[in-house]
């Protein structure tokens, strides 16, 4: 980390970079709602459908893994403002496809080409006062989930107006005024020690050996990441088909329900700046929980829906930025490589998610799929409980004494 720069964080900036953060994690939500539009254009089934939304995430876990860790070798603005760039020119050239096999292809590259946001936060944590680090990573991160809110809704709205892959368009154009905006306000940082880039891989991938913190962070990643996947992957078939038969228009505006995530992202920065991450990896994870409880036996009431995504986004964002306060805490002079380690896990469980959702949908139906969910919520509301309960048992016993 740039000592320099430390505490340099403007409103303004901090801002353009949540904007900016939001405006390119679109790129792997805007397809959600479209699923079921896509299939009928290209006749094929869910099950293959869901392929598109599953290899995006891959190329995005690939770009985490291969891309964000450049951000501790070379200068930050630089490889925002390329990455950017480049992931304009590639939503472009994916308006243009009209072949499925082919389209599927593309998206594994289109996800590799989406990582300018995971090179932002870690920049924007850098740049904040130590004592408003977890305020910060919040702000960001609501700008990427307004983001992820806005995509589903605003594709819904395009395709309904001038079809699916004037969605991509719009994005494109999205993305080519950021990248110009992103290059005149970035900051520049400090020059880097030198090193290879097989050096750096290498030293990514060691971190996960060397920080059990971060193994235990990025386990969650992986499963409130696939948790996610598995109600949003399946939902618009559910909302297109009854007793609904809901437009593109309508089932992107499913995506407003996201807004709780903002709301818990802000709760879980106020919880670890004040050092009380336990109280919101039980709470957020128990929400998790209890979201598939309400899918499950809510599908065909809309109220009893609506609030089941409302509650699963509310503990998604709030466990994510609560891991996120964590893991930037544990090498501040790595944070790219830090957050490269445990978001690619993020999205191999995001991609995880997907294919098992799809897949548990084309052969089990919505029970299925919300069974699944529960599983996995279930997977980390357990761990979290006991360990929580290992920590306080040596306190109990001194008070007993």
């Amino acid at each position: 980390m740039s000592d320099q720069l430390e505490g340099t964080l403007s409103k303004h900036l901090l801002a353009i970079m949540a904007i900016a953060v939001g405006s390119i994690v679109a790129n792997l939500y805007y397809l959600q709602p479209l699923l079921h539009q896509i299939s009928k254009d290209f006749r094929v089934g869910p099950g293959r459908a869901s392929l598109l939304i599953t290899l995006i995430q891959v190329g995005y876990a690939l770009g985490l893994a291969f891309v964000v860790p450049l951000g501790d070798l070379i200068a930050r603005r630089k490889l925002a403002v390329s990455i950017f760039a480049l992931s304009a020119a590639m939503m472009a050239l994916a308006a243009t496809i009209h072949s499925f096999d082919a389209l599927v292809l593309f998206t594994l590259v289109l996800g590799l080409t989406t990582v300018g946001g995971q090179i932002l936060i870690p920049f924007a944590a850098d740049l904040a006062a130590p004592e408003q680090r977890g305020r910060v990573i919040a702000r960001v991160m609501s700008g990427l989930l307004i983001g992820i809110l806005l995509s589903r809704t605003v594709s819904g709205l395009i395709a309904q107006a001038a079809g699916w892959r004037a969605v991509y368009w719009v994005a494109a154009l999205l993305l080519a005024i950021m990248t110009t905006v992103l290059y005149f306000v970035l900051p520049g940082e400090a020059p880097r020690a030198r090193q290879s880039y097989a050096r750096l891989f290498m030293g990514t991938f060691s971190l996960f050996r060397e920080l059990p913190l971060l193994r235990k962070r990025a386990y969650y990643g992986f499963l409130i990441f696939a948790c996610n996947n598995v109600l949003w992957t399946p939902l618009s078939y559910v909302l297109a088909a009854s007793p609904y038969h809901y437009s593109n228009a309508v089932i992107g505006l499913f995506g407003l329900f996201g807004v709780a995530g903002i709301l818990a992202a802000n709760l879980a920065g106020h919880f670890a700046d004040r050092e009380r991450t336990y109280v919101s990896t039980i709470g957020f994870s128990l929400a998790l929980l209890s979201s598939y409880a309400l899918l499950g036996v809510g599908r065909s009431t809309f109220l009893v829906l609506a609030l089941g995504i409302v509650m699963l986004d509310a503990g998604m964002q709030g466990m994510q930025i609560t891991n996120q306060s964590i893991i930037y805490t544990l090498r501040p002079e790595s944070r790219s490589r830090v957050n490269s380690v445990y978001m690619f896990c993020a999205f191999v469980g995001a991609s995880a998610g997907s294919y098992l959702a799809g897949n548990a949908y084309q052969h089990f139906g919505w029970r299925g799929d919300c069974w699944l969910g529960a599983l996995l919520a279930l997977a980390i509301v357990v761990p979290a409980i006991l360990e929580r309960a290992a920590r306080t048992a040596p306190v109990r016993e001194a008070r007993a004494h």
